[in-house]
């Protein structure tokens, strides 16, 4: 490898990095300018020559090919079974209205989205969507929820990080930019919805992340490998009680800015007075959140 190539790829590491990337594997030029990660397959090229590339950790501030995401529901649902429920666990809190529901917290950048489809796999427009799950330390926010969930810490409930409500859109979907999330004690790493229609409750879920991603982030990832592995698998979490998780386990890219692009089809009975099955009991927590 010639030395100006060196020097443009050690350039691209140093501004990858600046901008809040995890660093894991080579990059190539591109035309143009741009980087792409590569095996490093090139003996003479150290990690200092070329940086390495990951999960960017920079919180929402580092998406910076937001623009550019791909649609992640393209495929058309014909099986359009109502979606189980889960318990909606004692850390609900009130949410604000906005897409972006990190508060400039930091970790991996997750765009959320989901797409809602009713049982006759038909959208739900202008639908509410609460989200909300813990921060990386494994907390909740919102000084309305319990010192159970937030360990009494102060910072956590002087903000309402991690937590927010927005509408669906005419084919719909819906956006939240947020950060992974950490981990606490009982639990697999997940994220809390709630879906209303009018003043109605139509479905509380949760929703996980594939085991191996996680397993992979809690290892090699600044703010997340410092935690140490979950202590819960799908196996293990006491809300889904030994079930097979897999029905409700995201799909996962990694956009080339670093941020993970997690999506889910969900569907939502037509009627309150339609059933709609169960997964698990309890209040779905462990001993209370917090860094071990």
């Amino acid at each position: 490898m010639n030395r100006s190539r060196r020097v443009l790829l050690k350039r691209a590491g140093l501004l990858l990095a600046g901008a809040g990337l995890a660093r894991c594997g080579a990059y190539t030029m591109l035309p143009g300018g741009g980087v792409e990660a590569v095996p490093d397959v090139d003996a003479g090229v150290t990690d200092t020559d070329a940086g390495l590339l990951s999960w960017a950790i920079g919180g929402t501030a580092a998406m910076l090919a937001k623009t550019s995401y791909p649609d992640p529901f393209t495929a058309q649902s014909t099986a359009c079974a109502a979606t189980c429920e889960m318990t909606l666990g004692p850390c609900y809190a009130a949410s604000p209205e906005r897409e972006d529901i990190s508060e400039a917290y930091p970790g991996i950048p997750l765009r959320f989205a989901l797409r809602l489809l009713d049982t006759d796999c038909n959208p739900l427009t202008n639908t509410r969507v609460d989200i909300w799950h813990c921060a990386t330390t494994g907390l909740y926010s919102g000084d309305d929820a319990s010192d159970f969930c937030t360990s009494g810490d102060a910072d956590a409930r002087a903000h309402r990080f991690f937590r927010g409500t927005q509408s669906t859109d005419a084919e719909g979907k819906v956006y939240f930019d947020t950060c992974f999330p950490g981990w606490y004690s009982g639990r697999s790493v997940h994220v809390h919805y709630r879906v209303v229609i009018g003043t109605d409750e139509y479905l509380v879920s949760q929703l996980f992340f594939p085991e191996d991603v996680v397993a992979d982030i809690f290892a090699t990832v600044e703010g997340y490998a410092s935690r140490g592995q979950p202590d819960t698998t799908f196996a293990t979490d006491n809300v889904l009680g030994g079930v097979d998780g897999s029905p409700w386990v995201m799909e996962v890219q990694r956009m080339t800015d670093g941020a993970m692009l997690a999506s889910k089809t969900v569907f939502v009975r037509r009627a309150l007075t339609d059933a709609v099955c169960s997964v698990g009991q309890g209040g779905g927590m462990g001993p209370p959140p917090g860094i071990p």
